[in-house]
């Protein structure tokens, strides 16, 4: 890329030191965070080389301006690097996969805890265990608990009060033997809160001291001839045992490790996790990783290791990996093992990663042969020559004639394509007409897709009745398409389908899939046109309250929008960065008509 005066005099202040740079386009968006141990080099980089691949020379052309932070290490790089690419989600970054939707197991912080699975994690609620990549074995590890002791499922509030006023009575969870009753005082808070810990240390990975301790009791109860509470024991150690069995890796002397492994082709790149403590794996996890840069596996793997051991909250000290690595954890190895137990894991974890993909594929072959028995069916019931493979639907919108708008929603192979979809606002029409809107769109789409020699769709869906369904026609007619490419009108009221030239309707079997297919992309063009519709009309109320502001010009408001996106953000703002984006003497104006009105 050529650079000019200015571009050069940027990157010559750059500093030669650790960090992270950020790049942003014309709008002043941030389009790509990375890291660097040398920030001047690392972006020089990207101005400097003359090979680049394709995607990362469409990211250079967008970059208008870069900003930089240093940090003292390159692990404070790594989180910082980290934290701005999930809170920002760039345009070029990978999409770091986030745990909100993953269960926890929490011990709750209340007299008699309860131990219950939820997804939201509440400051102060208790303590969480997890998250959970696996809800099959987040529910086995609480069957195990349960089974092992009696903790109670129910929510009552057990405070010392509540317990002596006789305010609650025992459940069927106490006849059958699940629960001791601490609701009527039958159980101490002392023997409760054993069991409790015993659980935690479960939670923890810590199935050796639970075995101890069963172990103990169990020769306790033995020497004193308390046969049955011997043979409790006995079974409550047969249960942990073979919980444990299904859980061993290969032996218990791999006590805290993490293992990484990555496979990957041009276009994706799959990570396993195995968290093992004790010899057991507590963690299983496969991040699917969809490449933007081509960036290597050694910086995917660097940047999900970090992500993945935060997330995990893990604090082992050594890391085994199919790849050399070098990771600035203070304190924390890094290995590739090559014979024996380890290798054993990477063989392990890489077959995780060869599962997932395997499931992946099949669920993408099921769904492809679904979608395309349902393009099959709408094909018949249509009556059309070819596979409508790719269909495009038109919907308006306008309330009352104000800011009329329309959208285009594509769908291909039966799924929606959301790159392809399109807005309009109408520019030939005033007032509210639906048919002279839909002819505009349809004129304006299609003589764009001849001009630019793109595909045309197998199949036009028109959201409307009969006048809709000709204003469309007309436009094809316009362009000389009328007859290349099958068209129909949907309307809503009775679900009938509309041929161009035909006064009688056709009614599709209400429960035929190709119905619902034509219903679901009818909705999705009246959804996005509506949605499109409403953020117009609010962007429109927003710059006319900011123009209402003596001295306030047209673009004013433009840089205060790119900058800050809505009016309550410039009402927060403080005037210094008003005065960034807008100059001193504007931002003072904008600043004293907020704090008076």
């Amino acid at each position: 890329m050529e650079l000019n005066k200015r571009n050069k005099e940027s990157l010559a202040k750059l500093p030669d030191q650790p960090g992270i740079y950020k790049f942003f386009n014309a709008g002043n968006t941030l389009i790509y965070v990375g890291k660097a141990k040398n920030i001047k080099k690392r972006v020089s980089s990207y101005f400097t080389k003359s090979q680049l691949d394709r995607k990362t020379v469409r990211m250079v052309s967008e970059i208008a301006a870069v900003e930089y932070a240093i940090v003292n290490s390159e692990f404070d790089a790594f989180l910082l690097e980290n934290n701005l690419i999930k809170t920002n989600l760039p345009k070029y970054n990978i999409r770091l996969k986030d745990d909100k939707t993953f269960p926890y197991l929490c011990v709750a912080n209340e007299r008699f805890p309860r131990i219950y699975s939820t997804r939201r994690k509440i400051s102060g609620a208790g303590k969480y265990f997890g998250p959970y990549a696996s809800v099959k074995a987040m529910k086995s590890v609480l069957g195990l608990i349960r089974s092992l002791y009696t903790i109670r499922t129910c929510s009552l509030n057990l405070s010392e009060e509540n317990i002596r006023k006789g305010k609650y009575k025992i459940c069927l969870e106490y006849h059958i033997g699940n629960c001791k009753g601490p609701c009527e005082g039958l159980q101490h808070e002392e023997a409760y809160n054993q069991d409790i810990s015993q659980a935690t240390h479960i939670l923890k990975g810590n199935l050796g001291l639970v075995r101890n301790y069963f172990k103990e009791r169990m020769q306790e109860a033995a020497q004193t001839m308390a046969y049955e509470r011997a043979q409790l024991m006995k079974d409550k150690l047969d249960l942990l045992e073979k919980f444990q069995a299904k859980s061993l890796v290969v032996n218990q002397k791999l006590t805290d490790v993490d293992v990484f492994t990555i496979i990957s082709d041009d276009k994706t790149a799959y990570v396993n996790y195995l968290k093992i403590i004790h010899g057991t794996i507590t963690v299983t996890d496969t991040v699917e990783i969809k490449k933007k840069l081509n960036e290597t596996d050694e910086d995917l793997l660097a940047m999900i290791i970090i992500d993945q051991r935060h997330k995990y909250k893990s604090t082992s000290s050594e890391i085994f990996c199919n790849l050399p690595l070098q990771l600035p954890l203070e304190e924390v190895t890094v290995t590739l093992p090559k014979i024996g137990d380890k290798k054993k894991l990477i063989d392990l974890s890489i077959k995780n990663i060869l599962f997932y993909k395997k499931e992946k594929l099949n669920e993408t072959r099921e769904s492809k042969k679904q979608s395309n028995k349902v393009l099959e069916i709408l094909r018949e019931d249509l009556q059309l020559k070819d596979m409508p493979l790719h269909i495009e639907c038109f919907d308006n919108s306008n309330i009352q004639g104000t800011n009329p708008v329309a959208s285009m929603v594509c769908f291909k192979n039966g799924k929606p394509s959301k790159k392809d979809y399109r807005k309009y606002h109408i520019k030939t029409v005033a007032g509210p007409d639906d048919f002279a809107s839909m002819y505009e769109i349809n004129h304006r789409r299609y003589k764009r897709l001849l001009e630019e020699r793109a595909p045309l769709p197998d199949l036009i869906v028109i959201d409307g009745g009969k006048g809709q369904l000709n204003a469309a026609c007309n436009a094809l007619k316009d362009l000389e398409l009328y007859g290349e490419i099958p068209i129909i009108g949907i309307a809503k009221r009775l679900e009938e389908i509309y041929y161009p030239e035909d006064p009688y309707p056709l009614h599709i079997d209400k429960k035929s899939p190709s119905l619902g297919l034509l219903q679901k992309i009818r909705d999705e063009a009246h959804r996005f046109a509506i949605t499109f519709h409403r953020n117009t009309r609010s962007k429109k109320s927003l710059v006319s309250e900011l123009q209402s502001i003596d001295g306030v010009g047209e673009k004013t408001v433009d840089k205060l929008l790119t900058v800050f996106k809505s009016v309550k953000k410039i009402k927060e703002a403080p005037v210094e960065l008003l005065a960034e984006a807008v100059g001193e003497k504007k931002a003072a104006v904008v600043k004293a008509y907020f704090q008076t009105s």
